[in-house]
């Protein structure tokens, strides 16, 4: 009787140890992904002021500015409510229409000569670098979290305490043609 009372304590004693590794990994996807939206609000807090400095210099390009503000208007929603996946595909929209914002730059002289438009600029290109990352980090936080519930015997542990696994925060397709496609360069 001692014996099986010793081989229960042991399996509930592993059972426990798996299940607090699960929630640990769990609660780092969590950080990780807290990371990521401080860098994001800090994205969105620059955009505005962005796109007043390019209002009085590209007075035209009323269609790009407001695809911007849409794309960003888009992704702050999708922040406060969407899963990895929905939120990835705003951020991404978001992303594609800062390119163009900036290509804006090439056309207006005026523009690339702005202190506060180049300043802005930067303070953006620096908050990408850092939600890049982020969105590293984050996504080696899932895949440890995602190789633990699938594997035996974390998978009958994840499924007994229902710990879904995590979606990455990918790239668009549109991203990843551009990172395939090797750089052309000429001397």
């Amino acid at each position: 009787m001692w014996i099986a009372i010793a081989v229960a304590a042991v399996v509930l004693l592993y059972v426990i140890a798996v299940y607090n590794g699960l929630v640990a990994r769990r609660t780092q996807t969590r950080e990780a992904w807290s990371t990521i939206d401080t860098q994001l609000k800090r994205r969105y807090d620059l955009i505005p002021n962005l796109v007043n400095a390019v209002k009085g210099a590209a007075k035209h390009e009323s269609g790009t500015l407001e695809a911007v503000l849409k794309a960003r208007n888009s992704a702050m929603s999708a922040m406060s409510g969407g899963d990895a996946g929905t939120r990835a595909a705003a951020e991404n929209n978001l992303s594609g229409t800062l390119k163009s914002l900036f290509a804006l730059s090439e056309n207006y002289p005026t523009l690339r000569a702005n202190d506060n438009f180049l300043e802005l600029q930067r303070e953006l290109a620096d908050t990408e670098t850092k939600i890049q990352s982020a969105r590293q980090f984050y996504n080696t936080v899932v895949m440890g979290l995602n190789e633990r519930i699938a594997q035996f015997p974390g998978n009958l542990i994840a499924g007994l305490f229902k710990i879904a696994p995590e979606k990455f925060f990918e790239l668009d397709e549109d991203e990843k043609a551009a990172v395939k496609k090797a750089p052309k360069v000429e001397f």
